[in-house]
C-alpha cells in the first residue's frame, strides 16, 4: 500500500518534520550559500511564508543534526558538520498586548539558556545578562555563538497603533539587539527573520555589515514554493486535487496558480506560491482564503483608515525599494505595509527607472482583501460580506440593473465620513475597487476614438458602460455616452449592450440617482431616494 503523503500544516520544527516523515520542500542549497556570506542576516517575509521552518532547518544545521539532513542538498556540501552552540530566540510566543509581556518572554529565554549551560547571573540587566550569556558559552564551548531570533519584529508590529507601547518595546529590542555588535568577538552568525526592518531601531543602525536578504534575487525563493517545486514535490497532492474536482491536471495547474501563486519579491523573483494555502488546500481538497483567515488584518484596515489612503492607487502603484525596504512609526507608509504583509507583490520592476510596479498577488488576497477591509470601511458587517458580494455579482450578470445600482448606493451610503470622495476620480476610483476586487472584468479610464469611458464593465452576457457625474444630472452622463459614441466598439458584439449614467451627490455622500439604456430605449430614469 502506497505511503499516504504527510503535509506539515502548522508544524514548524524542521526536526519534527524530518523524524516524522512530513513533505518537506528541501530548501538547504540556501543553507550553503549563507555559511561563508557574512556574520549578519535579515530576511522580511509575510507571516506564515516558512521563515520559522528555515530557521529551524538552520538551527539543526548548526547543532551538527546531519542524519536530518539525509538527502537533502546541504548533505553534498562539503563540511564539517561540527556543532556549533545556538541560541534561538521565539519572538512569535506571544501578542504583546501588556506592558509585561516582552519582559517575560525575554526572561523566559534568558533563564532557560542560562540553566543549560550553568551560568552564573551577574546583573539583572537585560542586555548585560544577554552579553554575559554570549560570551560564557562561547569561552567555554570555544566556538562563535549561532543566535537565530524569529519574528524579532512582532513585539513592534502587534503594537504600531499604540505608540506608548511600542515605544517601550522598541527601547528594550534595542537594547538587546546592540549585543549582536558589541559581542561580535564572540559570535558565528545572527539571523533574524521578520515582517519588517524598523529604522532607529539599534540592530539595523548599529550593524553597518547587517546583509538583507529580503530583496536579493539570489534569496528570492529562499521561503515560499516555486512551480518548479511545487510540481516536483506535490504531484500526487494536484492528482488527487484534479480528480476531486474533475479537472484534468493542467487544469488544476492553473487553478492553483491563479488562487496562490504570483508572489515576487525580488526584481528577478520567480513567481513564488504561498506555502501555508497550499500545503492547506492539498490536505483539505477545497480552495478557500487560508491564508488571509489565518491572521487578524485590523492592523491593516487600521493603518489606511489612519491615512486616509487611496485605496485603488495603493493597489495599483509604483514605488522605489526604499520605499518598500522599512517602516517608521513617525511616518508610517500603508505601500510598504501593505508589501510587507504580503497583500501587495512585485508585479513588475521598471530596470530603467528603477521602480517597482506592485499589485495584489492573487485570487485569494483579492478576495480576502475586499472582505475584510469592507467592514472597516461600511456599515457591513464581517459575516455579511460575502454575501453582499455574491448577491451583487449575480445581479451584475443577470442585467439586473437596478437592483445592483441599488445594493451599490446602499454600499456608498454606509462609508464612513473618513474616507474621501470629494471629486469624481474618487468616487470612480471606489467603483473601480469594488469591481476589480470581486473578480469581474473592468477597466477605467477605456479609450474610443472620441474619448474615454470612465468604467467598463464585462460579462459573458453583458457589456457595461458607466459615466459619472459629479454634483450632476445623471441624464447628462447618459447624454455623453450615446454623443460620444462609447458602445461603438460593440456594436457587432452578442452581448446585451448596457448604458449607465451615475450621478454622485457630495452633499448626500452617495450614488444618488442614475438613468439606464439599453439599444434605443431608455428603460429607467429616476431618482432613486435613499
Amino acid at each position: 500500500m502506497k505511503k499516504k503523503v504527510r503535509y506539515p500544516i502548522g508544524e514548524q520544527s524542521f526536526e519534527l518534520l524530518r523524524r516524522e516523515g512530513f513533505l518537506y520542500v528541501d530548501k538547504t542549497e540556501y543553507i550553503g550559500k549563507l555559511i561563508d556570506a557574512g556574520k549578519y542576516f535579515f530576511l522580511g517575509r509575510p507571516r506564515r511564508f516558512g521563515k520559522s521552518l528555515f530557521l529551524s532547518s538552520l538551527k539543526c544545521f548548526f547543532e551538527g543534526k546531519r542524519e536530518l539532513f539525509n538527502g537533502l542538498y546541504v548533505d553534498t556540501m562539503d563540511w564539517s558538520w561540527e556543532r556549533y552552540p545556538v541560541l534561538y530566540l521565539d519572538l512569535n510566543i506571544s501578542q504583546y498586548k501588556e506592558n509585561t509581556d516582552l519582559d517575560e518572554v525575554i526572561e523566559y529565554h534568558l533563564r532557560k539558556w542560562e540553566e543549560e549551560y550553568k551560568i552564573d547571573v551577574k546583573d539583572k540587566v537585560i542586555s548585560l545578562r544577554f552579553a554575559n550569556i554570549i560570551e560564557c558559552i562561547s569561552k567555554r564551548t570555544g566556538k562563535g555563538v549561532v543566535i537565530l531570533v524569529d519574528e524579532y519584529d512582532k513585539p513592534l508590529v502587534n503594537n504600531i497603533h499604540y505608540n506608548e507601547q511600542f515605544e517601550g518595546y522598541r527601547n528594550k529590542l534595542a537594547a538587546l539587539y546592540s549585543n549582536f555588535k558589541s559581542s561580535a568577538d564572540y559570535i558565528r552568525m545572527v539571523f533574524l527573520t521578520g515582517v519588517s526592518r524598523f529604522v532607529k531601531l539599534s540592530v539595523f543602525s548599529g550593524l553597518n555589515n547587517i546583509r538583507d536578504l529580503s530583496f536579493l534575487n539570489e534569496y528570492s525563493a529562499i521561503c515560499g514554493i516555486t512551480e518548479e517545486e511545487l510540481l516536483d514535490n506535490f504531484q500526487e497532492g494536484i492528482a488527487a486535487l484534479a480528480e476531486e474536482n474533475g479537472r484534468k491536471v493542467q487544469e488544476e495547474i492553473a487553478e492553483l496558480k491563479k488562487w496562490y501563486d504570483g508572489y515576487h519579491f525580488s526584481s528577478k523573483s520567480p513567481d513564488i506560491y504561498n506555502p501555508f494555502s497550499i500545503l492547506q488546500i492539498f490536505a483539505g481538497k477545497e480552495y478557500s482564503n487560508y491564508w488571509i483567515a489565518s491572521g487578524n488584518s485590523s492592523l491593516l484596515a487600521e493603518q489606511l483608515k489612519l491615512t486616509n489612503s487611496n485605496l485603488e492607487e495603493i493597489i495599483n502603484t509604483r514605488c522605489t525599494q526604499n520605499t518598500l525596504e522599512g517602516l517608521d512609526i513617525s511616518s508610517p507608509r500603508p505601500i510598504a505595509l501593505l508589501y510587507q504583509t504580503g497583500y501587495l507583490t512585485i508585479k513588475r520592476y521598471d530596470e530603467r527607472r528603477k521602480l517597482f510596479h506592485l499589485g495584489i498577488p492573487n485570487e485569494e488576497v483579492k478576495q480576502g482583501f475586499f472582505e475584510f477591509l469592507l467592514p472597516y470601511y461600511s456599515s457591513l458587517r464581517e459575516e455579511t460580506v460575502r454575501p453582499f458580494i455574491f448577491d451583487l455579482i449575480d445581479e451584475i450578470e443577470e442585467g439586473r440593473v437596478d437592483d445592483f445600482m441599488r445594493r451599490l448606493q446602499s454600499l456608498f451610503a454606509g462609508f464612513g465620513h473618513d474616507l474621501k470622495f470629494d471629486e469624481e476620480r474618487n468616487v470612480q476610483n471606489a467603483l473601480l475597487l469594488i469591481f476589480s476586487l470581486m473578480g469581474l472584468h473592468v477597466d477605467s479610464e477605456y479609450k474610443t476614438s472620441d474619448g474615454r469611458i470612465d468604467i467598463l464593465l464585462r460579462t459573458s452576457e453583458y457589456v457595461y458602460i458607466m459615466e459619472l457625474k459629479y454634483d450632476r444630472p445623471a441624464s447628462e452622463a447618459l447624454e455623453q455616452i450615446a454623443r460620444k459614441e462609447y458602445s461603438l466598439p460593440w456594436s457587432l458584439d452578442k452581448r446585451k449592450i448596457m448604458e449607465i449614467g451615475i450621478s454622485y451627490s457630495s452633499a448626500k455622500r452617495r450614488i444618488d440617482e442614475w438613468c439606464v439604456r439599453e439599444g434605443e430605449r431608455v428603460i429607467d430614469f429616476s431618482v432613486r431616494e435613499w
